[in-house]
């Protein structure tokens, strides 16, 4: 069986096989065909749609069934590839106290640990399942999500137990930062032997990924040797790595990144040349995530000094309960483009093919022929809208 969409006024492909002359200038790169129309087939309980021809209306295929999507663009569906989706809990007042003056430190992150410790199976598969409801209501069809709310064995297992039900990019976070009950004299240490040793083996089975926060100007959070040896005992267990870096001060996180071939470091909000120089010269992305600026009022990273020196940037939602409770990536598009120095095509590609490439994923970001049929519908003419109407619902995955 076949489907035909069409009715499509501006369809984004993001492909970067084909040279890209059309469309206006503020959307050249995007691979974008007007007028457009495409076919999907494929998919069944066992296997998902693929797109099986791309291109103008006028020349689409018979097939064996079609919809009218009337005249509103389409895009890639959002890859999202940092967030932290399983936990209990509300920290609004966190964000309150913040937006008074109170500077953000990492240490939150125990509030939230004890209410997800404390919440049953069940609670968390709700609250999961409608943060993933709520994500692809606003156009995302690809999420990656950590672990890193339960901070011993049991729950961080359970993380990602619970996080593998709805997605395959999981990610063991043991290494978020030390736990309160380990904070004491010679804790730190023991549990560092706790998330390299019993918790790795005991997670290692429900993940892909690895990740740690490698962050020194937090007392909560690792330092550059202690992080080395989370990313190293994770790959020894046969996981890809994952780092958070630089995102309270210049660190050893980029640079470790790159070092061991990471595939993202995400956040990068204080960078030296040296850091700079390094990503543009690896197959490490640079993750970004203006909502967390946009929620601790620190300063946003600088995106056009990235892409000038021909670093691969994402953008990801870092959706959490502290520093970032939004699911949004039209809203990142959108700080990217207002307060990052990015354009409007810039942003729409980091935030699709980006957040493939910060996943090792070929197989989404993209509309070309072969490729999962991961789409979502703008309800406008143009994927200009996105960050030109800021906090209007007009993006959503096209349910297929």
């Amino acid at each position: 069986m076949s489907m035909l969409i069409t009715g499509i006024s501006e369809l984004v492909t993001c492909d970067e096989t084909v040279e890209d002359g059309s469309g206006s200038p503020l959307t050249r790169g995007l691979g974008v065909v007007e007028d457009a129309a495409l076919v999907v087939g494929g998919g069944g309980e066992d296997s998902a749609p693929v797109v099986e021809w791309v291109g103008p209306a006028a020349q689409a295929p018979d097939t064996d069934w079609a919809i009218d999507l009337g005249g509103q663009a389409v895009i890639p569906g959002f890859v999202d590839s940092h967030s932290h989706l399983v936990f209990a809990g509300d920290r609004s007042a966190e964000f309150a106290a913040r937006m008074t003056g109170q500077p953000y430190d990492g240490g939150g992150i125990a509030v939230t640990m004890a209410a997800t410790r404390e919440a049953t199976d069940a609670q968390l598969r709700a609250l999961l399942q409608a943060r993933v409801a709520e994500m692809r209501a606003q156009g995302t069809t690809t999420v990656e999500i950590k672990s890193g709310y339960g901070l011993d064995v049991e729950h961080e297992v359970r993380a990602l137990r619970l996080a593998r039900e709805v997605t395959t990019e999981t990610t063991f976070l043991g290494a978020h930062v030390v736990p309160p009950d380990a904070r004491g004299e010679g804790g730190r240490e023991a549990y560092l032997d706790l998330v390299c040793g019993e918790m790795l083996a005991a997670c290692a089975p429900h993940a892909r990924w690895v990740d740690v926060f490698c962050e020194p100007a937090s007392r909560y959070a690792f330092d550059g040797e202690e992080s080395r040896r989370v990313l190293e005992a994770g790959r020894a267990a046969g996981l890809e790595l994952r780092v958070h870096g630089n995102q309270l001060s210049e660190g050893p996180g980029v640079q470790l990144a790159v070092e061991l071939g990471a595939a993202s470091v995400d956040h990068c909000t204080f960078l030296t040349d040296a850091d700079v120089d390094a990503l543009a010269g690896s197959g490490t992305v640079a993750t970004l995530l203006p909502g967390v600026e946009f929620s601790t009022r620190q300063p946003y990273p600088d995106a056009r000094r990235l892409i000038d020196a021909g670093v691969d940037v994402a953008l990801a939602s870092d959706c959490n309960p502290g520093t970032c409770s939004s699911s949004s990536m039209p809203l990142m598009i959108a700080l990217a483009v207002r307060e990052m120095g990015m354009t409007p095509a810039e942003a729409l590609r980091a935030a699709t093919v980006g957040g493939a490439r910060a996943l090792r994923r070929d197989d989404v970001g993209q509309v070309r022929v072969g490729r999962r049929a991961d789409l979502a519908v703008v309800a406008a003419p143009s994927v200009l809208h996105i960050p030109y109407r800021v906090g209007v619902p007009i993006v959503r995955a096209l349910e297929i």
